[in-house]
């Protein structure tokens, strides 16, 4: 027996004690796995629904290449909005060229054209005084087709201009001669012909009436002679309809349907390609409004209206359109005039700058509402039998919407339409101005078919009827 006898002091443990107090442990071991358990599963609970949400919110079919980040360097995935940018554009540019317009000047004598910079004088210049063709104009174009050993490209009217010779310059630098194939003022499109060797990529068109305001596009030309140059923007509105002065008189004769874009557009940028991300042409850019404090105000010929244009200038060299047959000036126009010379007391409303200007003259040059290609333009100084009508009109009170005939010829001449005749209405449509005219007439009738035309003379209404013919060149 020991000293101290009893369990309390003793170093012994008791089979019983020992149990007890293993048990105690088990119990203590199983509560502190209890609790990592349930923490890992929160964890992972948590970590779901993380991932859960973010697919929600971004998708899970992530596509393409993956984001790799390596050393400090990033991969960036082909679904990137600024990759796409540069893909376009390489699909396009090769296609884009650059259209320079050569006129005849006196030797040694510079120019500058409608749509470039200033022209290189001395080109092919013989020294001698004589005249030579040298750079008048510069601009941009894109071959859209091959066929059969030749290459097509598109262009604006106003780019080739009054042109001797047009040459294309292509994305290598090589120059080739272009033939124009047909152009139409009134849609300013133009179609020209180059030797198609080596050339292996054309510009396909996309949908033009799927553009959406915001829209990312990429405008590709030869601004101010810098070939090969891109500018980036958004659509700022997917159809607008601007006046246009088809003989640049400042009186408005014909609307343009229009993209309106922000992306820079500068002289030489136009007959160049608008495109859309996946490198699609979606326009033709073709003019920007260029005036003190307005910038990034830019226009292209949509796609879908330009394309029915090129398929006929490939086609017949030149839009097919009703030939009506007058020279033409806005009743309201001479309204004004007579007004303005009554208050200054001269009387005075024909030639000069107070003549009929720019209303009675065809954009083709041949009358006022034919868009066919002609011979003679109508003179925009009122001389040559087309001074407007001396005089008061005699017209009833209400009368003060029309336009007044300066000269009829062909189907209008035949069916006895004079000089000084008012017409208010074209069949059912009434018709106050030119650009009215115009518009109905190309809009809405053909080739062949009979129009109506109610007019005053000498202040009484009559009517007429007669068909519509195509314009021929003589």
């Amino acid at each position: 027996m020991s000293l101290f006898d009893d369990d309390f002091y003793s170093t012994r443990v008791s089979r019983r004690t020992l149990w007890e107090k293993n048990r105690a442990v088990g119990s203590r071991r199983s509560g502190g796995r209890s609790v990592l358990r349930i923490a890992l599963t929160s964890s992972l609970i948590s970590a779901a629904a993380v991932a859960l949400v973010f697919g929600l919110f971004t998708g899970f079919d992530r596509g393409g290449e993956t984001v790799k980040a390596v050393a400090g360097i990033t991969n960036v995935s082909m679904n990137d909005p600024l990759e796409k940018t540069i893909s376009a554009a390489a699909k396009v540019r090769p296609a884009v060229v650059s259209i320079i317009n050569e006129q005849e000047m006196p030797a040694g004598q510079g120019g500058s054209g409608s749509d470039g910079a200033d022209a290189n004088s001395g080109a092919d210049a013989s020294g001698d005084g004589s005249s030579a063709l040298q750079q008048a104009a510069l601009g941009s174009g894109f071959i859209f087709e091959k066929v059969g050993g030749k290459a097509h490209i598109i262009t604006n009217n106003h780019v080739i201009a009054d042109a001797a010779a047009v040459k294309a310059v292509l994305s290598d630098g090589e120059t080739r001669d272009a033939k124009i194939i047909g152009k139409d003022e009134i849609s300013d499109l133009a179609v020209l012909e180059i030797d198609a060797k080596g050339i292996d990529t054309v510009a396909q068109f996309g949908e033009s009436e799927d553009l959406r305001a915001g829209q990312w596009v990429m405008a590709i030309g030869n601004p101010l002679g810098l070939s090969d140059s891109l500018s980036m923007g958004i659509v700022s509105k997917t159809k607008r309809i601007i006046p246009v002065s088809l003989s640049q008189d400042g009186n408005y004769d014909w609307e343009q349907e229009v993209v309106q874009i922000d992306a820079s557009i500068n002289q030489g940028n136009s007959g160049g390609p608008l495109i859309d991300l996946d490198g699609h042409v979606v326009g033709i850019n073709s003019m920007k409004i260029a005036d003190y404090g307005v910038e990034g105000v830019g226009f292209a010929i949509p796609s879908h209206v330009a394309m029915p244009i090129v398929q006929s200038l490939l086609e017949h060299g030149k839009v097919l359109r009703p030939y009506l047959g007058v020279y033409t000036m806005d009743l309201s126009r001479y309204l004004q005039q007579q007004a303005a010379a009554a208050t200054q007391g001269d009387g005075g409303n024909g030639s000069g700058s107070g003549g009929p200007g720019g209303d009675e003259t065809d954009p083709n040059g041949s009358d006022g509402v034919d868009g066919s290609d002609g011979d003679a333009g109508a003179p925009s100084d009122g001389s040559d039998g087309m001074m407007a009508p001396q005089g008061e009109l005699k017209l009833p009170d209400n009368v003060h919407d029309g336009v007044i005939v300066l000269q009829a010829v062909g189907p209008a001449e035949e069916a006895g339409l004079n000089y000084g005749d008012v017409i208010v209405k074209l069949d059912n449509e009434s018709i106050s101005s030119t650009l009215e005219l115009r518009k109905y007439l190309y809009g809405d009738k053909s080739i062949g078919d009979e129009i109506k035309i109610t007019y005053y003379r000498n202040g009484e209404k009559q009517t007429t009827t007669f068909k519509l013919e195509e314009k021929t060149e003589d």
